[in-house]
């Protein structure tokens, strides 16, 4: 037992989780430290959009940028660059004197992430066997949504305690310690790790010695369907993180300690999605052999459900039918990330960090529009649950168009030869 808890792809796939565990906590603090920050800079419920989607701007340049770089130079030294300037963007908002310094420090934030995800399922197209792929970006992303979880309650906490400010010292240091951690424990290639063992390696196949070329235009519009897709994930998911918090503090004038309580409710339901998401999506393929049924037909189902759950929110305005129809929307489409990233790995095994990074401009369109449009909304209407309409809406089309997705379609460069190696491991 105590090999297997200590055996290298494990350790790899422990640093990736504390990583997604870490960059939600520096982005979606935010959304708590609002109730602090807000009030000291007057700031409207439109200017606090602003604040939450400032990172989204490089973040969304940065995807593909950094899923290229990933593929190109390696996982190790990408995060280790993007981890220490993502920890310096998040001490340095616990600096800001204003809205400008705070849309600055928001705008490096992204800046340091972009890359981050990308990056990320480059190293897991080496690190993890395809049949544990979904496993693995499930249980990545739950830590995420622990992170989501955790920094209501713990911001909270910190700034009845110290203020709002120390929050952000706080997570930009725990930031530091893991950049730290990565660059001792990760190797770009398996087989250079002192811990790796025949078995694991026989599991994960021979690694392509040098990538081809990217083939940009064909590659994008292979993967534009799924980037669609992703942009109705993603409203739903920067809405969630952006006003949620928000949300039960204004809309029921609950007391932020209990606010902060719902909110974390909310994002542990997705916690358990994520996990649930990845098994599940694997199971199917273990058992049918069909990736569209395992990827494509699971992520259409679970949308369909979020958009069932989120429904309630539009006929009763009552605490706890909010709790049970947020948790549940948020359940249900956070099962839907382990098949969506495992889905560019299956179609450009040769591309992974570039074609996760397309995908994920999807998401980072949404983070962008979403918060500030949500914002508005509430100025303009008072009313807190008209910006889920769009969820529904966007859930809706994401329905249609993630049923015509073809992750068993294997995108094919025609810029080099093939490697049969690297097809077969992937």
């Amino acid at each position: 037992m105590k090999h297997l808890r200590f055996r290298a792809t494990t350790i790899v796939l422990v640093m990736l989780c504390l990583m997604y565990f870490i960059t939600y906590l520096d982005r979606v603090n935010v959304s708590s430290a609002a109730a602090g920050f807000g009030k000291e800079f007057d700031l409207s419920k439109t200017q606090i959009g602003l604040v939450f989607s400032a990172f989204a701007y490089p973040y969304l340049i940065f995807q593909i940028i950094g899923g290229w770089v990933s593929d190109k130079f390696g996982s190790k030294r990408t995060l280790i660059y993007c981890g220490l300037l993502w920890a310096v963007a998040t001490i340095l908002t616990g600096f800001s004197g204003g809205l400008i310094s705070m849309l600055l420090a928001r705008v490096l934030l992204g800046l340091g992430e972009g890359a981050t995800f990308p990056a990320a399922t480059s190293a897991m197209a080496r690190w993890i066997p395809k049949e544990s792929r979904g496993f693995a970006q499930g249980i990545t992303h739950s830590c995420s949504r622990i992170g989501n979880a955790i920094a209501p309650a713990a911001v909270v906490w910190i700034m009845a305690m110290y203020g709002w400010r120390q929050s952000f010292y706080f997570c930009g240091i725990f930031s530091l310690v893991w950049v730290v951690l990565w660059a001792f424990v990760f190797t770009e290639h398996p087989a250079d790790h002192p811990r790796i063992t025949a078995e694991e390696l026989s599991k994960l196949g021979t690694p392509k010695k040098k990538n081809p070329p990217v083939p940009w235009g064909p590659l994008f519009k292979r993967m534009l369907p799924v980037t669609i897709v992703y942009f109705c994930y993603g409203w739903t998911l920067w809405l969630f993180l952006s006003w949620i918090p928000q949300y039960f503090l204004h809309s029921y004038d609950l007391n932020i300690t209990k606010s902060a309580l719902f909110a974390s409710s909310v994002f542990f339901a997705g916690v358990i999605g994520d996990t649930l998401g990845g098994v599940v999506s694997d199971k199917i393929l273990k058992k049918t052999g069909k990736l569209k049924k395992a990827r494509s037909h699971m992520v259409s189902i679970c949308m369909f459900l979020t958009l069932l759950s989120l429904l309630p929110l539009m006929f009763a305005h009552n605490v706890y039918i909010s709790i049970l129809s947020l948790s549940a929307g948020f359940f249900f489409a956070e099962m839907t990330i382990g098949p969506m990233w495992a889905i560019p790995m299956d179609i450009a095994p040769e591309f992974p960090g570039t074609a996760s990074g397309m995908m994920n401009t999807g998401s980072a369109l949404a983070a962008i529009i979403s918060p500030v449009l949500s914002g508005y909304l509430i100025d303009r209407f008072g009313n807190w649950e008209l910006p889920f309409l769009g969820s529904i809406i966007l859930m809706g089309i994401g329905v249609v168009l993630a049923f015509r997705l073809q992750p068993d379609s294997k995108f094919v460069s025609t810029l080099a030869p093939l490697d049969d190696a690297v097809l077969t491991a992937s």
